[in-house]
């Protein structure tokens, strides 16, 4: 991944209240997006645009709009497509008091691999038949105040009870594993999450992740390791490499 900093263009008026921050008429894909990038600190283009099931082309000119509003500003990062964040403004907007700051180069793959996690459990069938619901880390944090997981993981979906759904009332999470840890920490990783109120926990790896959580997984009893569900990620979901 690039180390690039960030680009000259980026205006720090980018990150002040404009005077007319905000004051534009803001449509549901305005608001979904904003919002989007709100619960995961900040989006590449790519995906964004298929979060928003628009082009890139389209997706640009989004964009633009918050950008000229003050809501969101945007920057080329890293290799690959440019990404977008959400500016102090912005984030009062859609009424979070969470940081609206440019992502941490250090962090660009894991947040981008995060929101392709969810883009693919949300476009699944049974994410609309039985009304699934998405609670990002920044959720999660917020919530983590009393005696809870000792391990925070990148997001929790939830099950409401809705009638006839098998997974009514559950709640399963989410890990995106990019870089091996050592065996037994990612063992004491699985351990506190299926000691917590999982009743599923899954797992998508990278290829050089997958071995180490998939040989972590084999030491729980079998019905520990029927609750674990571990996939090697979708490629589309790594940040790009130089050729």
């Amino acid at each position: 991944m690039s180390h690039a900093q960030y680009p000259s263009d980026l205006s720090q008026s980018h990150a002040r209240r404009r005077s007319d921050a905000g004051r534009i008429r803001l449509q549901p894909r305005d608001v979904d997006g904003l919002v989007i990038l709100a619960e995961q600190y900040a989006a590449p283009y790519d995906l964004l645009a298929q979060r928003l099931t628009v082009s890139q082309d389209r997706l640009r000119g989004i964009a633009a709009r918050w950008r000229d509003a003050g809501l969101a500003a945007t920057g080329r990062l890293a290799l690959g497509p440019t990404w977008c964040w959400l500016t102090p403004a912005g984030m009062r907007q859609v009424g979070h008091g969470w940081a609206a700051d440019p992502p941490p180069l250090a962090r660009l793959a894991h947040i981008r691999a995060v929101l392709a996690a969810r883009i693919w459990m949300e476009s699944g069938e049974a994410w609309t038949a039985y009304q699934g619901w998405w609670r990002c880390e920044r959720r999660i944090r917020d919530g983590r105040t009393a005696a809870g997981q000792p391990h925070r993981p990148d997001a929790e979906i939830m099950w409401p009870s809705v009638h006839g759904s098998p997974r009514a009332g559950e709640t399963w999470c989410l890990e995106v594993e990019l870089t091996p840890k050592a065996g037994m920490v990612t063992q004491q990783i699985i351990s506190g999450l299926l000691a917590g109120p999982y009743a599923r926990v899954l797992y998508l790896c990278s290829p050089a992740a997958l071995p180490v959580v998939t040989r972590a997984a084999n030491k729980f009893r079998p019905e520990q390791a029927a609750r674990m569900f571990i996939r090697e990620i979708h490629p589309a979901a790594l940040m790009p490499r130089a050729a």
